[in-house]
Formats: C-alpha cells, structure tokens, sequence
C-alpha cells in the first residue's frame, strides 16, 4: 500500500469521526430538551398577608418554581421554621415568601418589627381629612411643618409663623387610635408612626405638645433636603410675591450693599482719588 492510499484512508477516519462526534452531540441536546426543565419546592402565601401579621400554618402554602428559585426563598422542607414570624412588607396570594420580607425569628409582629435598630417608630396626630383621603399610607415619604408662636414672641407684629421641622421622613403605619378628651371619654383620633432616628422623635415629642403639626407628601425619589427659611403671618399680606430662598437672601444682601461715590481731587499736577460709603445711597 503505497503513501496516497494510507493518507486517503487517515483523511476519510477523520472525517468519520468528526461527523460522529457531530451526531452524538446533536442527538444529546435534543435529549435534554425534551425533558421537562428541574423545579423547586418553594413556600408561597396562601392568601393576602399584610404588613405586622404573624405566620401560621393557615397562612403556607408550597409552589414549583421552574429553574432557579428566587435569592432568599424558602425551601417546603423549612417550612415550619416562617411560623411564628411577623411579616415586614405585604405579601400577596401565591407569591413565593422571601427571607428578608420577614421579621427575624422571636421578634413577633406587629409594627416594632419593622423597626430597623437604631430607629424609633413616632406617632403624630393628624386631622381626619388626611386620613380619609387616604393622604399617607405606609411606605411613603413626608415632610413635618410646624406652625405656632415662638416663645416670648406672642405680641410680635409677625404673628404666627412656619417652620419645616422635618424632611424626607418614611411612613410607618396610618390608623386609628384612641385617647380620652377633656370629660375622660374615650374618642378616636387619626395617628400615623413615623420612623425617626432618636433626636428627631425628640423633636417630635416636644412639638406635639406646644404646636400644630402638618404633614406634607413628598415624591419618593426626591431626597434632597431643601433650604426652607419658614415663613410668618405678616408675609402673606405683605403684598411681595413668594420667591425662593436663594433669591431672597441675594435680595437682601444687595440691599445692604451701600452705594460708594468716588471724589477726585486736583492739587497742582497731583491728582488724588477718595472714595467715600454712604449709607442707603445718599
């Protein structure tokens, strides 16, 4: 056999193999395509769990979940280990109970816990026209106004004044509460919690108390904490119109600028210059 039939048949071998390895890898992938994708036994809620509520096993249910479960979800065979747990956020009917949607174990529910530590949950009363329009509900975000007469100033001409105590303060919780009235009857009043760090709940504390509280709704995502000089009774008849702040204290200082003239005094061939200030431009 000479050297042209021997690299004729090696040529013909690899090429026989490679067209086998071809239809092994072909018929494999249709193989695994043809089975049904792996699946996940994951916890779900059986029905609407609101935010507070403890779990119990009313509450489970278990749900396949096709390929890779979602991060922080819980496995059927853990199962037991949600009851007695207070939820954090709303869950919803059939939707799969991740981890960190839950109070951790032994803190129960209820709102202390969704308080995040170092955090205090306030309570301000509002009137019952936020309440029934439904102006701030769990999860949004507020700005406090204060509004009252600043101490030793209760015959000021300026009458009285507002302030923002607070900014971009999440919501806890809206509800009702109840307190007694001056007869010692019981009555209902309007409260939402508000998460506060310590010093704020002191300001809080000490403005439920002496002056009238409003809370204004704010879009989420603006946190910028904005530069409110307040404002008082005298300015909304003051006939000006309202400008911002920056502009106001530009105003102000431009004011207070005082007009400068300028004297130029000829002696012989010397020439001198003296610039005088005078007060209010005269």
């Amino acid at each position: 056999m000479n050297r042209r039939v021997l690299a004729i048949l090696l040529i013909a071998f690899v090429i026989a193999a490679i067209c086998a390895f071809l239809v092994v890898r072909l018929v494999r992938n249709q193989a695994n395509a043809s089975k049904p994708p792996a699946t996940t036994l994951v916890v779900a809620a059986k029905s609407n769990l609101k935010l507070g509520a403890i779990l119990n096993a009313d509450n489970l249910t278990t749900v396949e979940i096709s390929g890779t479960p979602p991060k922080g979800s819980i496995l059927a065979k853990d199962k037991n280990s949600l009851i007695g747990r207070g939820v954090v956020s709303d869950i919803y009917e059939g939707e799969p109970i991740i981890d960190n949607r839950l109070a951790a174990s032994g803190s129960g529910g209820g709102l202390a816990a969704t308080i995040p530590q170092g955090m205090r949950a306030c309570a301000v009363k509002v009137d019952d026209v936020v309440n029934v329009s439904g102006f701030v509900t769990p999860g949004m975000r507020v700005d406090v106004l204060i509004a009252g007469l600043p101490p030793g100033q209760q015959n000021s001409a300026q009458g009285t004044q507002s302030r923002t105590l607070l900014q971009n303060i999440q919501v806890l919780s809206a509800g009702t509460d109840y307190q007694k009235d001056a007869e010692g009857k019981a009555k209902a009043v309007q409260v939402v919690n508000l998460l506060v760090t310590p010093e704020q709940a002191e300001l809080l504390s000490l403005a439920s108390s002496q002056v009238k509280i409003q809370l204004v709704l704010r879009n989420p995502l603006d946190t910028k904490v904005a530069d409110v000089p307040g404002t008082a009774t005298s300015n909304l008849f003051s006939g000006e119109p309202a400008t911002p702040a920056g502009a106001r204290r530009a105003a102000a200082l431009k004011r207070k600028v005082p007009k400068v003239f300028t004297i130029v005094v000829f002696n012989g061939s010397t020439k001198t210059e003296e610039k005088f200030a005078a007060p209010g431009g005269r």
